[in-house]
């Protein structure tokens, strides 16, 4: 157990920037207006709140399923689920939520929270270990992917959401299941290569990454225009 405190404000600098830079990008596509900071930094640190969650969760997972298979997309869930109910938590009874584009930015804001803790988790170790530089650059510069996994998969969330934001109930929990399996398959699928090659492979799963965000920005001006 790492107790410095200096090892442990660095690893939260390096791991918080990074998804501070996405939500600032994200952000800016909501050129209609500009959401409460208040209520954004509450779903935020809700994000971060959900690695403390899951982390138990993906443990007994792990005790309880041999497969690696099943042990990949059983995490994906549990992380998916758990920022889901996060961010729902914190909007419950808000009426911030007001048009089909407060969705996906909610949804990301609390997805690159969750990113922000588990990078500096990922961090804290290298930095006590005085190889700060290892730390930053170890697979592959996790920032770049990890982070940017995280708020497209829960903006895939957000934009099912949005996307069925005027839709009967029905119609809105069929848009829901599929947005959040959607999130699910993504998230395994980057897990699971990225782990087989010890991250040899992180070029091209990020080129898939910045697929995926293309059309995730293209489905940001659909949202805008029914907004």
């Amino acid at each position: 157990m790492i107790t410095d405190p200096k090892s442990w404000g660095l690893a939260l600098l390096f791991g918080v920037i990074p998804s501070l830079l996405w939500l600032w990008f994200w952000l800016k596509e909501d050129k209609k207006k500009e959401e409460p900071k208040g209520l954004l930094t509450l779903i935020f640190l809700a994000g971060m709140g959900g690695v403390i969650l899951v982390l138990p969760i993906q443990k007994f997972i792990q005790g309880l399923v041999s497969g690696e298979g099943g042990q990949i997309i059983l995490w994906a869930s549990a992380e998916e689920i758990i920022k889901l109910l996060g961010v729902l938590f914190v909007l419950y009874g808000s009426t911030h939520l007001d048009e089909p584009l407060d969705w996906p930015i909610y949804m990301m804001t609390g997805a690159l929270g969750f990113a922000a803790l588990e990078n500096t988790l990922f961090l804290v170790k290298p930095i006590a270990l005085n190889d700060v530089t290892v730390g930053l650059l170890t697979g592959q510069l996790r920032y770049l992917g990890s982070t940017l996994l995280h708020a497209v998969a829960s903006g895939t969330i957000g934009v099912a959401l949005g996307l069925s934001f005027h839709l009967a109930p029905a119609l809105k929990k069929t848009y829901i299941f599929f947005g959040i399996l959607f999130a699910i398959a993504l998230h395994s699928v980057f897990n699971f290569f990225i782990m087989k090659n010890s991250g040899g492979n992180f070029l091209e799963v990020l080129a898939v990454l910045w697929v995926v965000t293309i059309i995730m920005m293209l489905l940001f001006e659909k949202l805008r225009r029914m907004s």
